[in-house]
């Protein structure tokens, strides 16, 4: 199982690479909420579904994939979109893809009658989208076995989330529930890169 010191030292692993230029495409890395994607974890099972955005690292370590594998898909330029179909996970780099995704395999583990979640990562911004509050509705609505977890680290690439919407509170901020688990958190990283090389 997975530490926060373990998961630590993985990002921390990433970003020296890409400052040192071996790693040639985005990475966007986590810190700072560890006790926060332990205790989510908590509540995923081995044949449940995680579907994430770009920044996917520790829900990909956490699901089971060998770290090993997980670093070199990353070396292959392919951390905004890791995905990993025999554990169960996936990740996309455009904003808000895997939401209607993620219902879709709520449904159909719905209509199945499977002994299995699904549990959606988004970020705060995200959350904020028609396409999230669609995704949750219908959710919501017809009683899917999903979950969404809203990460706030209260920035959009480089903008901060609530002065760009003109708000104090976002929509799910603070909401905890069968559909929604809110989490903010502070970050230690840039939204993209490990803040000595290229930016993007």
């Amino acid at each position: 199982m997975m530490t926060a010191a373990d998961l630590i030292a993985f990002e921390e692993e990433v970003a020296a690479r890409f400052n040192a230029g071996k790693i040639r495409a985005p990475v966007h890395l986590y810190s700072g909420n560890e006790a926060q994607m332990l205790e989510v974890f908590k509540g995923i099972g081995k044949h449940d579904w995680v579907f994430c955005s770009w920044r996917s690292h520790y829900q990909c370590l956490l699901k089971g994939v060998p770290r090993e594998q997980v670093m070199d898909e990353i070396m292959a330029g392919r951390s905004i979109s890791l995905c990993f179909p025999e554990h169960r996970v996936y990740s996309s780099a455009i904003v808000g893809g895997v939401l209607p995704i993620a219902v879709g395999t709520a449904m159909a583990i719905a209509r199945s009658g499977e002994d299995a979640r699904v549990h959606c990562f988004m970020g705060e911004m995200t959350a904020e989208t028609g396409i999230a509050h669609e995704s949750i509705k219908y959710a919501r609505n017809h009683q899917l076995p999903i979950r969404f977890i809203v990460e706030d680290n209260g920035k959009s690439v480089c903008t901060e989330t609530r002065s760009a919407w003109g708000t104090e509170k976002l929509s799910f901020e603070n909401q905890r529930d069968e559909y929604i688990h809110y989490y903010r958190y502070e970050t230690r990283w840039p939204h993209a890169g490990a803040g000595v090389r290229v930016q993007f």
